[in-house]
């Protein structure tokens, strides 16, 4: 498939998924190519008018030497510096999936023609799309002001295929496209998150046989919070169908927050979602090019701080201390499980064995151990994520890091975590339901890898399989 782009709102979630989840190509509409070219044409007679405009990196040179005017034969000199320099970082690459996500929010600058590139270049940035290898993006070192320590290795191979002009490297390295595509990627696999979670929990409800006034409709207008009453609503979907015979008294303080707990979830979400949708259809470039308009028909450029995203870092601290709560919730339902005094089941779940062969936790009286771990990763990656103290690069200018890498890296760090505690609550649901004979059968066919099949869409079974034991996919890192 081919999703065509003609505007910056073009560029949104439901593009994102397409093109970077599901890997179709882009196509740049001939309306927006025009309109690219047009800009271009006035920002080139901008340029040469009398006196000369300050544009940074256009007229004067770049970062700690902006105040340095560049004469007339320096600006093409200065315009052909191949986009290497600011390669440093290493470590683990960002998955396939967000750089595509990254290629294809750095169009939005270029479409309706504030980055006052050319059309050769907008075509060759979407032709990166095609379906060939992507370049390595490292997910690591990205202290730096901007994005620049990770767009200048995406684009430098693109850069050595172009004598470069004026304005071209700039328009490939400055802005925030890597902000806008970490956002959105993390609300992508969000939206799965939360409704998988919604699913375990009403799995792990049914097993305790917890009284379902604890999520009754009427609590929908009663707690006034519309986040919470999705969270209740998904719930109520998957206990529709169980049956009676259900405790007559109130079921432990985790099972009762549960519609709370996944309503601030929803909330996160909904939080994430926006700051996506804002960030992708958003000029982020410096300078950025103005069309021509009233009082200015060249229209003009003016330096701004777009390459520094405020939005999507909080966003992901957000999500990734839901994400540490719920493993929390995690725990304390496959704890429940286990304690006959409080599930009404056998201690330990051990039926149809004498207690003399069992090492004292049986088949899954170690799993509350292993929720504990992913547990206390989670909390340690979900601590909130402040700008930088230091000052970037000792530098004059670039005093400033930017910070949505470090979230992202936590937020999805914290996310595989509560896969695995998720996973493990799957199968304490599956051993609880054998023993009880649970009327709840939404969990037919559920294994313990369809957890990375339903966030990781393009996560293929026999790569989840292999990492079942562990109930962490391998697809958030590797694509």
């Amino acid at each position: 498939m081919t999703t065509i782009l003609t505007t910056r709102e073009d560029i949104n979630l439901s593009s994102v998924f397409r093109v970077a989840w599901k890997k179709d190509t882009v196509q740049i509409s001939g309306k927006a190519l025009q309109r690219i070219a047009e800009c271009r044409a006035s920002f080139l007679r901008l340029i040469e008018t009398d006196p000369v405009p300050v544009i940074y990196g256009v007229t004067t040179a770049m970062g700690e030497l902006a105040s340095r005017r560049l004469e007339l034969g320096e600006r093409d000199r200065h315009a052909r510096i191949k986009a290497f320099a600011a390669a440093t970082s290493f470590g683990e690459p960002l998955p396939d999936r967000v750089v595509r996500a990254i290629v294809l929010a750095r169009l939005t600058n270029f479409l309706e023609g504030n980055a006052a590139t050319t059309p050769r270049m907008a075509l060759a940035v979407a032709a990166m799309l095609d379906g060939g290898p992507m370049p390595m993006v490292p997910s690591c070192g990205q202290g730096g002001a901007g994005e620049i320590l990770a767009l200048y290795p995406l684009f430098a191979e693109l850069s050595t295929r172009f004598d470069l002009e004026i304005k071209e490297r700039g328009s490939l390295i400055n802005g925030s496209p890597c902000a806008a595509a970490l956002v959105a990627d993390a609300a992508l696999a969000a939206r799965r998150r939360v409704r998988l979670a919604e699913k375990v929990f009403a799995l792990s409800i049914e097993a305790f046989r917890a009284p379902l006034e604890h999520y009754d409709p009427a609590l929908d207008a009663l707690w006034g919070d519309e986040h919470e009453a999705a969270a209740l609503r998904g719930l109520r979907e998957f206990l529709a169908s169980t049956g009676t015979g259900r405790r007559n008294y109130q079921a432990p303080v985790s099972y009762r927050i549960v519609p709370r707990i996944l309503g601030h979830a929803h909330r996160a979400l909904a939080s994430a979602e926006r700051a996506a949708t804002v960030s992708l259809a958003s000029i982020s470039d410096n300078p950025v090019y103005i069309p021509p308009g009233d009082g200015h028909p060249l229209g003009r450029c003016i330096s701004t701080g777009g390459y520094h995203n405020a939005i999507a870092t909080p966003a992901l601290d957000d999500l990734a201390a839901i994400w540490a709560d719920i493993c929390l919730l995690c725990d304390r339902h496959a704890s429940k499980l286990l304690n006959g005094k409080v599930s009404l089941l056998p201690d330990l779940l051990l039926t149809g064995r004498d207690w003399s062969d069992s090492d004292g936790h049986g088949n899954v009286g170690y799993v509350p151990m292993a929720i504990t771990g992913y547990l206390e990763q989670a909390k340690l990656a979900a601590q909130r994520t402040f700008i930088p103290g230091t000052e970037s690069a000792g530098a004059g200018q670039d005093d400033v890091a930017t910070t949505v890498f470090l979230a992202w890296t936590k937020e999805a760090r914290t996310g595989r975590c509560l896969d695995a505690a998720s996973a493990w609550l799957l199968r304490r649901f599956s051993r609880s339901s054998r023993i009880s004979e649970a009327s709840c059968r939404q969990s037919a066919g559920i294994a313990c890898w369809d957890l990375n099949l339903l966030i990781w869409p393009n996560c293929s079974p026999a790569r989840s399989l292999r990492s079942k034991r562990s109930g962490v996919s391998r697809c958030p890192n590797g694509g």
